[in-house]
């Protein structure tokens, strides 16, 4: 019997990627996005059906869970939907602010508690979402985004202990730098006259060229999910790609503050 994966957030990039590869690998995908009539694509792909979500209405969050679970038994959620408020503290507005925490870390948390029921009852059940290596190390003028991660990954290490005894399992991938458009289409940018020098100097890092080798592909991050979706152990972070276990592993070697010293260096000069 073919298993069924829930992902939000599924447009593009990782999102569509995931459902791509598992549809190709016989599952059946329900990929949720706010505007189901842009991805007549993935509409197209056998296995693949579509149901409207934004993750930032408590309502659509209810409905979308209801009408995939009475379609059959979900076996992974994936909390994929989410995007990188960039810029200085100071110049971010409170709608901003709200905006950002309520996609990247409440958005997830009300998918998640929407299908708990569902998995307690079968008494199995994954849930995944992707946090980031902003999760585990920080950069200039991503404080926001960073606090999302970070609160992320903490509430996906408390929820197992909770939810393990139910056979619930709770996992998260955290991508480095992924060839996609998240640092066009998925980031927004607050700016502030006092600060751009340092803005401008910190994104000419981010964007340099010479970095793309680092990146990994959404397909290659995608296969991180197929294995966090179908491992049986209690593991709870996958870091995925290179630079993503580069990053965390230089921040363990080095400490913590000498880590914060590398990069000032490199984003500030």
């Amino acid at each position: 019997m073919s298993q069924t994966i829930f992902i939000t957030g599924s447009s593009t990039g990782l999102g569509r990627a995931t459902a791509l590869l598992f549809a190709s690998r016989g599952w059946n995908v329900i990929a949720t996005l706010r505007k189901p009539n842009a991805a007549t694509e993935l509409a197209e792909v056998k296995n693949i059906s579509l149901i409207e979500l934004d993750v930032t209405r408590p309502e659509q969050v209810v409905a979308a869970s209801a009408k995939a679970l009475s379609r059959g038994p979900v076996d992974v959620v994936f909390n994929n939907a989410g995007y990188a408020l960039t810029g200085p503290f100071e110049a971010t507005a409170d709608t901003q602010i709200v905006s950002e925490i309520e996609t990247n870390l409440l958005g997830v948390m009300r998918v998640t508690r929407a299908f708990i029921p569902a998995f307690r009852e079968r008494g199995t059940g994954t849930f995944i979402a992707t946090t980031s290596v902003g999760g585990h190390v920080t950069f200039p003028f991503n404080s926001v985004y960073h606090a999302t991660k970070w609160a992320l990954e903490g509430w996906s290490e408390s929820l197992p202990y909770e939810l393990g005894a139910f056979g619930i399992r709770v996992k998260t991938v955290a991508p480095g730098a992924i060839h996609t458009d998240f640092h066009g289409r998925s980031l927004v940018l607050a700016g502030d006259p006092a600060y751009a020098t340092l803005v401008g100097t910190a994104l000419g890092v981010l964007r340099d060229p010479a970095r793309a080798a680092d990146r990994a592909t959404a397909e290659e991050i995608a296969e991180v999910v197929y294995e966090a979706a179908t491992d049986d152990s209690d593991q709870v972070t996958y870091l995925a790609g290179s630079s993503a276990k580069a990053m965390v592993a230089q921040r363990r070697d080095l400490g913590i503050e000498a880590w914060r010293r590398s990069v000032k260096r490199m984003f500030l000069g």
